[in-house]
């Protein structure tokens, strides 16, 4: 029996709105009022595939954890929402060898609405847990910790950052695997928003607490961290997982997510 080649489910994300945001300035595409129908690209490019205008041409990844990529919402913000598409008519891309999970093309139908959480990742549902639920009570407590003993917590964070201890790697060196892993799981796009959202996080639950910027600056790093630990937690052990988390700079230790 001849197996037939899996189709692959595009995806294509957008703002809270619906609408796509590089095709505001000219002329606005709505997936949210176009959900079943066939929408043709309002100002399609000539040279494919080339950018004449801002939405030259409709951009779907089969990489959920790529979506967010190349979107031009900016900043960072949630919710987004998350769209499976069919690409209709030509379609072409800037490189398969360098873009092989993006697709370009003129002509769409919309699928359907899916769980936005996906564009975070395999575990992007509970990273916005984490997010949520985590870092308003933590990110307090960290700029807090630097500000107490700011000269005794930079001693600390350094001999983290740079080499850990008997039980963890280094600070460095665990964002330097989760950034490895997040290219080889196709989520680099997932974790630069992760990255975001954790950093805005802690920032507002910061707001009228009068943390010095010192102090800011690093509860925003412990935010990013324990993020990038969720994002990862299938893909590492206690030894890289605690490193992200920054295990050792609390005293004692708060229960960290899983």
């Amino acid at each position: 029996m001849t197996r037939t080649p899996k189709q692959p489910v595009w995806y294509m994300a957008t703002p809270a709105d619906g609408i796509i945001e590089r095709s505001r300035v000219l002329s606005p595409v709505s997936l949210a009022d176009a959900v079943g129908q066939v929408i043709d690209h309002p100002t399609p490019c000539r040279t494919k595939w080339y950018d004449e205008t801002p939405h030259s041409y409709f951009r779907m990844v089969k990489r959920v954890g790529e979506v967010l990529e190349d979107t031009a919402i900016r900043p960072a913000a949630w919710p987004v929402r998350l769209w499976i598409v069919e690409p209709l008519g030509e379609t072409g891309n800037w490189g398969q060898r360098s873009y092989p999970y993006r697709l370009l093309s003129h002509r769409i139908r919309v699928v359907e609405e899916t769980d936005a959480w996906q564009a975070l990742g395999t575990r992007g549902r509970d990273v916005l847990d984490a997010i949520d639920h985590q870092l308003p009570q933590f990110a307090p407590r960290w700029a807090a910790d630097w500000d107490t003993a700011p000269e005794t917590m930079g001693r600390r964070r350094e001999t983290w950052r740079l080499s850990g201890d008997g039980d963890t790697t280094s600070g460095m060196k665990a964002e330097s695997l989760a950034d490895d892993a997040a290219r080889a799981h196709r989520e680099s796009a997932a974790q630069w928003w992760i990255r975001r959202l954790a950093a805005d996080a802690a920032d507002r639950a910061l707001a009228g607490r009068g943390a010095s910027a010192a102090a800011a600056h690093y509860a925003s790093g412990r935010a990013t961290g324990l993020a990038l630990a969720v994002q990862h937690q299938d893909r590492f052990d206690a030894y890289v997982l605690n490193a992200l988390r920054g295990v050792g700079l609390d005293s004692p230790a708060p229960a960290l997510a899983v």
